[in-house]
Protein backbone atom coordinates (compact mmCIF):
# COMPACT_ATOMS: atom_id res chain seq x y z
CA UNK A 1 0.00 0.00 0.00
CA UNK A 2 2.77 2.35 0.97
CA UNK A 3 4.45 1.83 -2.65
CA UNK A 4 1.32 2.50 -4.09
CA UNK A 5 0.98 5.77 -2.72
CA UNK A 6 4.44 7.15 -2.33
CA UNK A 7 7.47 7.69 -4.52
CA UNK A 8 10.21 8.24 -2.71
CA UNK A 9 13.93 9.27 -3.66
CA UNK A 10 17.36 7.56 -3.17
CA UNK A 11 19.45 10.35 -3.53
CA UNK A 12 21.54 12.22 -1.01
CA UNK A 13 18.72 14.85 -0.78
CA UNK A 14 15.73 12.78 -0.89
CA UNK A 15 12.14 13.59 -2.25
CA UNK A 16 8.65 12.50 -1.41
CA UNK A 17 6.14 12.56 -4.52
CA UNK A 18 2.65 11.49 -4.88
CA UNK A 19 0.46 11.68 -7.80
CA UNK A 20 -2.16 13.75 -8.77
CA UNK A 21 -4.95 11.07 -8.38
CA UNK A 22 -3.27 9.37 -5.08
CA UNK A 23 -3.15 12.74 -3.36
CA UNK A 24 -6.84 13.64 -3.69
CA UNK A 25 -8.34 10.22 -2.51
CA UNK A 26 -6.05 10.24 0.53
CA UNK A 27 -8.12 11.19 3.18
CA UNK A 28 -10.86 8.23 1.58
CA UNK A 29 -7.66 5.87 2.14
CA UNK A 30 -6.84 6.87 5.13
CA UNK A 31 -10.47 6.55 6.62
CA UNK A 32 -10.56 3.40 4.86
CA UNK A 33 -7.44 2.31 6.58
CA UNK A 34 -8.37 3.83 10.20
CA UNK A 35 -12.22 1.82 9.53
CA UNK A 36 -10.07 -1.69 8.72
CA UNK A 37 -7.61 -1.39 11.48
CA UNK A 38 -9.80 -0.13 14.71
CA UNK A 39 -13.38 -1.81 13.34
CA UNK A 40 -15.35 1.64 13.64
CA UNK A 41 -16.04 4.43 11.20
CA UNK A 42 -13.78 7.54 11.07
CA UNK A 43 -14.54 10.81 12.21
CA UNK A 44 -13.10 13.65 10.12
CA UNK A 45 -12.54 17.11 11.77
CA UNK A 46 -10.85 19.65 8.89
CA UNK A 47 -9.97 23.03 10.43
CA UNK A 48 -9.41 25.93 8.45
CA UNK A 49 -10.40 24.50 5.51
CA UNK A 50 -10.38 27.87 3.69
CA UNK A 51 -6.51 28.65 4.52
CA UNK A 52 -5.04 26.48 1.65
CA UNK A 53 -7.72 28.87 -0.45
CA UNK A 54 -6.34 32.31 0.78
CA UNK A 55 -2.55 30.79 0.07
CA UNK A 56 -3.64 29.89 -2.92
CA UNK A 57 -5.20 32.78 -4.20
CA UNK A 58 -2.53 35.11 -2.47
CA UNK A 59 0.10 33.54 -4.83
CA UNK A 60 -1.76 32.72 -8.13
CA UNK A 61 -2.68 28.81 -8.20
CA UNK A 62 -6.47 29.61 -7.24
CA UNK A 63 -7.80 27.39 -9.63
CA UNK A 64 -5.57 24.24 -8.94
CA UNK A 65 -6.51 24.43 -5.18
CA UNK A 66 -9.96 24.36 -6.00
CA UNK A 67 -9.92 21.69 -7.91
CA UNK A 68 -7.80 19.72 -5.59
CA UNK A 69 -9.97 20.16 -2.62
CA UNK A 70 -13.11 19.41 -4.61
CA UNK A 71 -11.95 16.45 -5.69
CA UNK A 72 -10.52 15.35 -2.21
CA UNK A 73 -13.52 16.77 -0.35
CA UNK A 74 -15.81 15.15 -2.84
CA UNK A 75 -14.21 11.16 -2.56
CA UNK A 76 -14.07 11.55 1.41
CA UNK A 77 -17.45 13.36 1.97
CA UNK A 78 -19.67 11.76 -0.75
CA UNK A 79 -20.70 8.01 -0.52
CA UNK A 80 -17.87 6.77 1.92
CA UNK A 81 -18.83 4.03 3.85
CA UNK A 82 -15.78 4.13 5.88
CA UNK A 83 -17.21 7.90 7.23
CA UNK A 84 -19.20 8.66 10.42
CA UNK A 85 -19.06 12.07 9.76
CA UNK A 86 -17.36 15.13 9.32
CA UNK A 87 -16.61 18.75 10.49
CA UNK A 88 -14.89 21.46 9.11
CA UNK A 89 -14.09 25.01 10.28
CA UNK A 90 -13.17 27.96 8.79
CA UNK A 91 -13.71 31.85 9.27
CA UNK A 92 -15.12 32.10 5.61
CA UNK A 93 -18.03 30.09 4.35
CA UNK A 94 -16.77 29.21 1.08
CA UNK A 95 -19.62 28.87 -1.81
CA UNK A 96 -20.99 25.44 -2.43
CA UNK A 97 -19.93 26.45 -6.07
CA UNK A 98 -16.73 26.83 -5.19
CA UNK A 99 -15.43 23.18 -3.97
CA UNK A 100 -18.55 21.59 -2.46
CA UNK A 101 -20.10 20.97 -5.79
CA UNK A 102 -21.76 17.61 -5.55
CA UNK A 103 -21.80 17.27 -1.88
CA UNK A 104 -25.37 17.78 -0.82
CA UNK A 105 -25.64 16.23 2.69
CA UNK A 106 -23.69 19.84 3.95
CA UNK A 107 -25.17 21.08 7.01
CA UNK A 108 -23.87 24.69 7.18
CA UNK A 109 -23.70 26.72 10.64
CA UNK A 110 -22.50 29.91 10.38
CA UNK A 111 -22.22 32.42 13.47
CA UNK A 112 -25.41 33.79 12.73
CA UNK A 113 -27.01 30.58 13.75
CA UNK A 114 -28.68 29.69 16.76
CA UNK A 115 -28.04 26.02 17.19
CA UNK A 116 -24.87 25.19 18.89
CA UNK A 117 -23.99 28.60 19.41
CA UNK A 118 -22.64 28.25 22.95
CA UNK A 119 -19.89 25.84 21.51
CA UNK A 120 -18.43 28.88 19.56
CA UNK A 121 -16.46 30.54 21.98
CA UNK A 122 -16.68 30.42 26.23
CA UNK A 123 -19.50 31.47 28.01
CA UNK A 124 -18.93 33.40 31.13
CA UNK A 125 -20.19 31.09 32.98
CA UNK A 126 -17.19 28.99 31.43
CA UNK A 127 -15.17 31.83 31.70
CA UNK A 128 -16.13 32.30 35.62
CA UNK A 129 -15.56 29.11 36.40
CA UNK A 130 -12.12 28.65 34.22
CA UNK A 131 -11.12 31.95 36.38
CA UNK A 132 -12.25 29.85 39.79
CA UNK A 133 -10.69 26.93 39.43
CA UNK A 134 -7.19 28.45 38.78
CA UNK A 135 -8.10 31.06 41.53
CA UNK A 136 -7.53 33.99 39.17
CA UNK A 137 -10.80 35.45 40.16
CA UNK A 138 -9.65 39.02 40.50
CA UNK A 139 -8.92 39.23 37.35
CA UNK A 140 -12.20 38.46 35.59
CA UNK A 141 -13.45 42.13 34.77
CA UNK A 142 -10.39 42.68 32.51
CA UNK A 143 -10.39 39.47 30.79
CA UNK A 144 -14.22 40.66 30.41
CA UNK A 145 -13.41 43.83 28.96
CA UNK A 146 -10.54 42.18 26.78
CA UNK A 147 -11.92 39.45 25.16
CA UNK A 148 -15.70 39.38 25.38
CA UNK A 149 -18.04 40.69 23.30
CA UNK A 150 -18.88 38.28 20.63
CA UNK A 151 -22.55 36.85 19.69
CA UNK A 152 -22.84 34.11 18.41
CA UNK A 153 -26.80 33.73 17.46
CA UNK A 154 -27.97 34.67 20.61
CA UNK A 155 -24.99 33.58 23.13
CA UNK A 156 -22.41 35.89 24.34
CA UNK A 157 -19.21 34.42 24.34
CA UNK A 158 -15.61 35.13 24.66
CA UNK A 159 -12.72 34.09 22.28
CA UNK A 160 -11.39 31.30 23.66
CA UNK A 161 -7.59 31.58 22.27
CA UNK A 162 -7.51 34.59 23.97
CA UNK A 163 -8.51 33.37 27.67
CA UNK A 164 -6.31 30.27 27.57
CA UNK A 165 -3.90 32.07 26.85
CA UNK A 166 -3.95 34.79 29.35
CA UNK A 167 -5.27 32.44 32.04
CA UNK A 168 -1.99 30.69 31.36
CA UNK A 169 0.22 33.88 31.04
CA UNK A 170 -1.58 34.81 34.44
CA UNK A 171 -0.64 31.12 36.11
CA UNK A 172 3.20 32.74 35.17
CA UNK A 173 3.36 36.04 36.15
CA UNK A 174 0.24 36.95 38.14
CA UNK A 175 0.60 40.93 37.50
CA UNK A 176 0.46 40.45 33.54
CA UNK A 177 -1.07 42.61 31.63
CA UNK A 178 -3.92 41.38 28.71
CA UNK A 179 -2.26 40.87 25.48
CA UNK A 180 -3.11 41.25 21.91
CA UNK A 181 -3.15 37.36 20.42
CA UNK A 182 -5.23 38.20 17.45
CA UNK A 183 -2.32 40.13 15.45
CA UNK A 184 -1.06 36.87 13.63
CA UNK A 185 -4.21 35.06 12.94
CA UNK A 186 -5.06 33.67 8.78
CA UNK A 187 -7.55 36.72 8.49
CA UNK A 188 -5.17 39.42 8.35
CA UNK A 189 -3.98 39.30 4.96
CA UNK A 190 -7.42 39.63 3.48
CA UNK A 191 -8.09 42.36 5.29
CA UNK A 192 -4.99 43.68 4.28
CA UNK A 193 -6.10 43.61 1.04
CA UNK A 194 -9.33 45.38 1.49
CA UNK A 195 -7.33 48.15 3.28
CA UNK A 196 -5.05 48.85 -0.07
CA UNK A 197 -8.66 49.74 -1.98
CA UNK A 198 -10.99 51.69 0.86
CA UNK A 199 -12.27 54.57 -0.22
CA UNK A 200 -12.79 57.67 2.32
CA UNK A 201 -16.78 56.33 3.37
CA UNK A 202 -15.10 53.19 4.28
CA UNK A 203 -12.15 55.09 5.99
CA UNK A 204 -14.84 57.08 7.79
CA UNK A 205 -16.91 54.15 8.97
CA UNK A 206 -13.90 52.40 10.06
CA UNK A 207 -12.88 55.57 12.30
CA UNK A 208 -16.51 55.45 14.01
CA UNK A 209 -16.08 51.90 14.82
CA UNK A 210 -12.67 52.76 16.44
CA UNK A 211 -14.46 55.74 18.15
CA UNK A 212 -17.10 53.18 19.29
CA UNK A 213 -20.00 53.55 17.49
CA UNK A 214 -21.96 50.89 15.35
CA UNK A 215 -22.81 50.67 11.50
CA UNK A 216 -25.18 48.65 9.73
CA UNK A 217 -24.24 46.62 7.19
CA UNK A 218 -25.16 43.99 4.38
CA UNK A 219 -23.37 40.31 5.15
CA UNK A 220 -22.37 38.43 2.49
CA UNK A 221 -22.09 35.10 4.05
CA UNK A 222 -21.39 32.87 1.13
CA UNK A 223 -18.13 33.93 -1.05
CA UNK A 224 -15.54 32.92 -3.18
CA UNK A 225 -12.45 34.23 -3.35
CA UNK A 226 -13.03 35.17 -7.10
CA UNK A 227 -15.39 37.42 -5.98
CA UNK A 228 -13.68 38.95 -3.08
CA UNK A 229 -12.10 41.84 -4.85
CA UNK A 230 -15.14 42.60 -6.62
CA UNK A 231 -16.20 45.36 -4.49
CA UNK A 232 -15.26 47.25 -0.98
CA UNK A 233 -18.29 46.40 0.42
CA UNK A 234 -16.97 42.69 0.92
CA UNK A 235 -14.78 43.98 3.57
CA UNK A 236 -17.48 44.19 6.06
CA UNK A 237 -18.37 40.44 5.55
CA UNK A 238 -14.78 39.58 5.75
CA UNK A 239 -14.24 41.61 9.34
CA UNK A 240 -17.44 40.20 10.56
CA UNK A 241 -16.73 36.40 9.76
CA UNK A 242 -13.17 36.53 10.84
CA UNK A 243 -13.65 38.39 14.32
CA UNK A 244 -12.56 41.66 13.92
CA UNK A 245 -17.04 42.68 14.23
CA UNK A 246 -19.36 41.26 15.75
CA UNK A 247 -23.23 41.92 15.18
CA UNK A 248 -25.41 43.70 17.92
CA UNK A 249 -28.63 43.12 16.40
CA UNK A 250 -30.20 41.58 12.93
CA UNK A 251 -31.86 44.40 11.13
CA UNK A 252 -33.32 42.10 8.43
CA UNK A 253 -32.39 39.42 6.99
CA UNK A 254 -29.17 40.69 5.21
CA UNK A 255 -28.06 43.01 7.42
CA UNK A 256 -26.63 43.04 10.85
CA UNK A 257 -25.39 46.20 12.80
CA UNK A 258 -21.64 45.50 13.66
CA UNK A 259 -19.38 46.72 16.20
CA UNK A 260 -16.16 45.92 17.55
CA UNK A 261 -16.38 43.47 19.76
CA UNK A 262 -13.58 44.38 22.57
CA UNK A 263 -10.71 46.21 23.67
CA UNK A 264 -8.42 43.51 22.07
CA UNK A 265 -9.95 44.11 18.48
CA UNK A 266 -10.32 47.60 19.50
CA UNK A 267 -6.41 48.54 20.31
CA UNK A 268 -6.01 46.18 16.92
CA UNK A 269 -7.92 48.48 14.96
CA UNK A 270 -5.88 51.48 16.41
CA UNK A 271 -2.62 50.18 16.12
CA UNK A 272 -2.93 47.79 12.59
CA UNK A 273 -5.70 49.03 10.71
CA UNK A 274 -5.64 52.83 11.03
CA UNK A 275 -1.70 52.39 10.41
CA UNK A 276 -2.64 49.97 7.37
CA UNK A 277 -4.75 53.10 6.04
CA UNK A 278 -1.94 56.04 6.64
CA UNK A 279 0.47 53.88 4.66
CA UNK A 280 -1.79 53.57 2.03
CA UNK A 281 -2.44 57.25 2.28
CA UNK A 282 1.21 57.97 2.30
CA UNK A 283 1.64 56.14 -0.94
CA UNK A 284 -0.92 58.37 -2.29
CA UNK A 285 0.91 61.25 -1.32
CA UNK A 286 4.24 59.88 -2.67
CA UNK A 287 2.88 59.32 -5.72
CA UNK A 288 0.91 63.20 -5.96
CA UNK A 289 4.65 64.63 -5.00
CA UNK A 290 6.14 62.61 -7.63
CA UNK A 291 3.59 63.52 -9.91
CA UNK A 292 4.00 67.08 -9.00
CA UNK A 293 7.40 67.39 -8.93
CA UNK A 294 7.66 65.68 -12.69
CA UNK A 295 5.60 68.43 -14.13
CA UNK A 296 7.64 71.35 -12.05
CA UNK A 297 10.57 69.91 -13.98
CA UNK A 298 8.70 69.49 -17.04
CA UNK A 299 9.72 66.00 -17.18
CA UNK A 300 6.39 64.23 -17.87
CA UNK A 301 7.92 60.67 -18.47
CA UNK A 302 8.65 60.75 -14.49
CA UNK A 303 5.15 61.36 -13.79
CA UNK A 304 3.85 58.15 -15.81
Amino acid sequence: MYRQLTDVGTSDRGFFAMTEEVLVSGLKILSMLLHRHYGRQVIFLIDEYDVPLDKAFQYGYYDKMVSLLRNMFGNVLKTNQDLYFAVLTGCLRISKESIFTGLNNLKVLTITDVRFDEYFGFTDTEVREMLEYYGLQRHYERIKEWYDGYLFGNTAVYCPWDVINYCDLLNADPVALPENYWANTSGNAIVRRFIDKANNQTKNEIERLIAGESIVKEIQQELTYNELDKTINNLWSVLFTTGYLTQKERVDSRKYRLAIPNREIHELFVLQIREWFQEETLSDVSKLNSFCEAFAEEKPQKAE
